[in-house]
């Protein structure tokens, strides 16, 4: 069983595929002598002995069909597709002559000489680009913005979110700092006065010229479908009308980001055929994910649970239990109804096709299938299964942990210290007076503040931290590896940092201030009580004039 903590690849990936190419040409050797055998004995047999043969060399011809074209033995595929079918009309018609079952015996013979002549189907598969950051590293973003009062205000907001952001509000400065180095995002008006063309034609002819192109956000006066449509084209992820909401802007940089870096997508492959289970696992572990291969299907619940896969590639012909089968087994749980199950079979019959579809699949490709296909199939299907359970298991407004996951967070970090005997840090956050905030300047503003200071806080802390929306306009964060005093250090920069924030409300500008509690672990820490002193340091803070941040003492200084 290949588990997926053996994603390393010692060798270069051509060399794999070659090797495993090699196996499969030995096991070809072998098994087509075989099945030629078993052709010879459909001749010495009446007819009902031969049905429960011809079955199984139908299910066997069904196999090399779909694994010899992915392993560059393309005539040899093709020849198992059609003799399969000669073999499934034979077992509905229950009727045979002779001499289409000499035809028939000596196609299966001429199968053997097939393996001198293979192509070589190592195709180098394609790479997904994976950007991984160190987590200390700053973004630098580029703004092309001809006012320079929203383009000053901008770059500042950015700047207090833990970017580095640098404002341009002509063209030819713009162009002198791309010489000098390439940002992480680019952000563009739409309506430049001054210029010979608009923020969007430059940007189509910016991304056109990078070898990779940027994240890009648009920002415009003119809210119209064409320019939307225009914005897509140049390769816009967000679009935003002015005046601009720039913590949402910077919600959606994060977003942007969170795709470059995020963690290796998790697939599971359930088939009999080790040799083509292990191409295809090598193939996509060489374009940046996380393969496990299962070959008993009694075993899914297991593999389920502890690999957690984003997507399952299901065989669908597998003796004892099918592919649908088992994707009905996997739809019976509720907890994996958002699992894609993709089928993998060389059935090539629509009506098959949506059968099992229908009973509980998502997709079906056809093997054999070309290395960058099955590495674009995946990677689609994983994508938006993880924004889809993101966005379920998440906050909406904040995209934080949700209330009953930040708490799961503490008891397991808490376990954690205590088992290695390092300190960590439970943090409580609220925001100062933020009933006036609704009551002075509307729930949207209000809204805006709360994912302001969740974007703040998602910038500042570490991607080992734990971050959650604990309720209404109160955070809870868990620091692993952090002492209280270090935690109080990083807690108040965030708090200057959010009391430099402007935001926006009928015209007019306010500011908010946040006040926090943190607790840290020891020998005596339980998760309830921890979150009852970080609570308590909180109220503490409030209670001493807000806009600070204190820190409980420790159960050892209060015995």
């Amino acid at each position: 069983m290949d588990k997926h903590d053996g994603n390393a690849i010692p060798q270069t990936l051509q060399e794999h595929l070659q090797q495993l190419g090699q196996q499969f040409a030995e096991r070809l050797r072998q098994e087509l002598p075989q099945l030629a055998q078993q052709g010879e004995q459909l001749r010495g047999v009446g007819d009902e002995q031969r049905g429960p043969l011809l079955q199984t060399l139908r299910d066997q011809l069904h196999r090399l069909a779909g694994t010899a074209g992915t392993f560059g033995f393309d005539q040899l595929g093709q020849q198992a597709r059609e003799l399969e079918q000669q073999a499934e009309r034979w077992l509905e018609r229950q009727q045979r002559q002779q001499q289409d079952l000499d035809e028939f015996v000596a196609a299966l013979k001429q199968l053997g000489n097939q393996t001198a002549s293979a192509e070589s189907g190592a195709v180098q598969p394609q790479q997904v680009q994976q950007v991984v950051r160190g987590e200390t590293a700053t973004r630098l973003i580029y703004i092309l913005e001809d006012e320079m009062a929203v383009g000053e205000n901008m770059r500042l907001t950015l700047n207090n979110f833990g970017y580095q952001a640098e404002h341009f509000n002509a063209i030819a400065a713009l162009d002198a700092a791309l010489e000098r180095q390439i940002p992480d995002a680019l952000i563009v008006d739409v309506n430049l006065a001054n210029e010979d063309c608009s923020g969007l034609d430059y940007a189509a002819r910016l991304q056109q010229r990078l070898k990779t192109p940027l994240p890009l956000l648009v920002l415009t006066n003119q809210d119209s479908f064409a320019t939307q449509l225009q914005a897509v084209r140049a390769g816009a992820q967000g679009f935003f009308a002015k005046p601009v909401d720039i913590p949402l802007l910077e919600s959606r940089l994060e977003r942007c980001f969170a795709q470059q870096q995020g963690e290796p997508y998790r697939v599971l492959i359930v088939d009999d055929d080790q040799d083509l289970a292990s191409r295809y696992s090598l193939v996509l572990r060489g374009a940046g994910m996380l393969v496990e291969i299962l070959q008993d299907p009694a075993q899914i619940f297991d593999h389920l649970r502890d690999f957690n896969p984003e997507v399952v590639l299901l065989d669908v012909n597998m003796p004892h239990c099918t592919g649908p089968e088992l994707a009905q087994i996997i739809r019976c749980n509720d907890d994996w109804l958002r699992i894609p199950i993709i089928y993998l079979s060389a059935e090539t019959d629509i009506a098959k096709q949506m059968s099992a579809l229908i009973k509980a699949g998502d997709d079906f490709v056809t093997k054999p299938i070309s290395d960058n296909a099955l590495v674009a199939a995946v990677f689609s299907r994983a994508q938006r299964a993880r924004l889809l359970s993101d966005a379920l298991a998440r906050d909406s407004l904040t995209g934080l942990l949700k209330h009953g996951d930040i708490k799961e967070q503490v008891a397991i970090e808490l376990e954690r210290a205590l088992r290695s005997g390092d300190r960590a840090s439970v943090v409580m956050l609220d925001i100062d007076h933020f009933k006036r905030v609704n009551d002075e300047h509307g729930h949207a503003a209000g809204d805006n503040v709360i994912r302001a200071l969740a974007n703040l806080l998602r910038q500042r802390l570490r991607r080992v931290d734990s971050l959650g929306r604990y309720g209404g306009e109160e955070f809870l964060a868990v620091l692993p590896d952090c002492t209280p005093q270090q935690a109080k250090q990083i807690v108040d920069e965030i708090r200057e940092r959010f009391a430099e924030l402007r935001f926006i409300a009928d015209g007019g500008e306010f500011s908010c201030t946040l006040s926090a509690g943190i607790a840290g672990t020891d020998v005596h820490s339980q998760a309830e009580q921890l979150r009852e002193r970080a609570d308590k340091a909180l109220y503490a803070a409030k209670h001493g004039g807000r806009n600070q941040v204190q820190v409980a003492a420790s159960e050892e200084h209060r015995g």
